[in-house]
């Protein structure tokens, strides 16, 4: 019985759905950086040196964050550090859900989040790592690793539950 809750609280972390508060998604976007540069041209905004975004519970910390639009909204979100950090509070009254990676590719339409390169994500003791992780909330479906090579692997590490 201890593995099977271990395995589901594992799941549970990974679960997409319960990647944020309900309310999060709602919220305004604030970024705070040492520089802006808005390129009408290109529909980019480049923020650079200590980015700080945040979009209620989820904070990302990167070296440099660009915003691409697409007529006007904001088609994806590319944060890139060493890394770059991020946590999420999943519900009131739960451990935070924190992670990095040095590429983190966020697309709001599609609820998709993207993890490149080094990897990691982490609940208390439960964690994840890989080169790639994907979060995809519409779905409720979370993938690590990528079946075409056995060099980048994905390796879980699931703490034991304190019950009996």
């Amino acid at each position: 019985m201890r593995v099977i809750n271990s395995v589901l609280g594992c799941l549970y972390l990974f679960s997409a759905a319960s990647w944020a508060l309900e309310s999060d998604s709602r919220q305004p976007i604030y970024i705070d950086s040492n520089t802006a540069t808005y390129n009408e041209q290109a529909q980019t905004s480049t923020y650079t040196g200590n980015v700080v975004t945040q979009q209620g519970s989820l904070r990302v910390d990167s070296d440099r964050l660009v915003v691409y639009l697409k007529n006007g909204a904001i088609d994806k979100l590319v944060a890139t550090g060493k890394p770059a950090r991020f946590e999420q509070l999943p519900a009131k009254g739960k451990e935070k859900i924190k992670g990095n990676s040095l590429i983190g590719e966020y697309y709001p339409a599609k609820d998709l989040l993207i993890l490149k390169k080094k990897a990691v994500v982490w609940q208390g003791g439960n964690k994840v790592t890989s080169e790639v992780i994907r979060y995809n909330s519409k779905l409720s479906l979370t993938k690590a690793g990528d079946q075409s090579s056995d060099r980048n692997r994905v390796r879980t590490v699931i703490k034991p539950s304190n019950g009996g």
